[in-house]
């Protein structure tokens, strides 16, 4: 169904999206100063691109997937899904324990603590990134397959999200051990949930894909990337900077998500 090459594209999007959680922490070990007004900016453009992208294309996209075979009813299947994509990485984000989730923020300037601790809040954190990138890979991967275009606007889109992932591992790391091939390594590691989530979501497309199957993976899809912009990048934006700098960077991503749609 799908061209080789397009597989290709699709994973190394993927792939590359996943391991700029490596770029968080290059900046954890090699700067001195988080730039948190950048990063502000940057996590609402993220946020602003996947609802913009969710709404407008993946959840539409899966509802015409189920029409085409079932010839109706595709509006209520694809709202189903997309709900339970919601509930799934919901659940998932509240395995996690609050004191250590990755999301809390962390910066470059967070040098204080005992070292077995910070060690520990470091590779927890690891884990629970690698448990949440999981289903983000399914989606870039998703998306990227169907529509390569849309599926490097999504890439970029996670890949900006993952920098200060890749911090929330690697600063604890870096301050508990000295050590900043240790911290760049687990900050890298972090990531490559995202290409595992694709290879596994490839796996399963080549046996049981058909119409309803990828209009709910597009609807349960859009729920995720709608929870994570909610729960995760918009909340981070605001606490990086200041509020209307987040705002800024949400519309300047719907936006820049909108024309890029209409020119392709």
């Amino acid at each position: 169904m799908f061209e080789f090459n397009t597989i290709l594209i699709a994973f190394l999007l993927t792939l590359g999206a996943g391991l700029s959680t490596g770029i968080g922490g290059l900046l954890a070990v090699f700067t001195k100063k988080t730039n948190k007004r950048f990063l502000s900016a940057s996590l609402g453009f993220s946020a602003g691109v996947m609802i913009y992208v969710s709404f407008m294309e993946i959840l539409p996209k899966g509802i015409e997937s189920i029409n085409e075979t079932l010839e109706s009813n595709g509006e209520v299947w694809a709202i189903i899904a997309f709900f339970v994509g919601i509930a799934l990485i919901g659940i998932i984000d509240k395995l996690v324990p609050s004191e250590e989730n990755p999301h809390e923020i962390k910066s470059v300037e967070d040098m204080e603590g005992d070292d077995k601790k910070l060690m520990r809040i470091g590779l927890m954190s690891a884990i629970a990134i690698t448990i949440h990138n999981f289903p983000e890979g399914i989606a870039t991967f998703m998306a990227a397959l169907y529509d390569p275009a849309l599926g490097i606007s999504i890439a970029v889109a996670v890949a900006i999200h993952n920098i200060p992932e890749g911090i929330a591992v690697s600063v604890p790391i870096y301050h508990a051990t000295g050590n900043k091939k240790k911290a760049i390594k687990y900050s890298f590691l972090s990531g490559l949930a995202e290409p595992l989530g694709a290879i596994i979501a490839f796996l399963f497309l080549m046996t049981f894909l058909n119409g309803v199957v990828l209009g709910i993976i597009f609807a349960l899809v859009a729920g995720i990337m709608v929870f994570i912009s909610i729960d995760e990048l918009l909340p981070a934006a605001h606490k990086y900077g200041e509020h209307h700098l987040a705002i800024y960077g949400f519309v300047a991503g719907m936006l820049i998500m909108a024309l890029s749609l209409i020119i392709i």
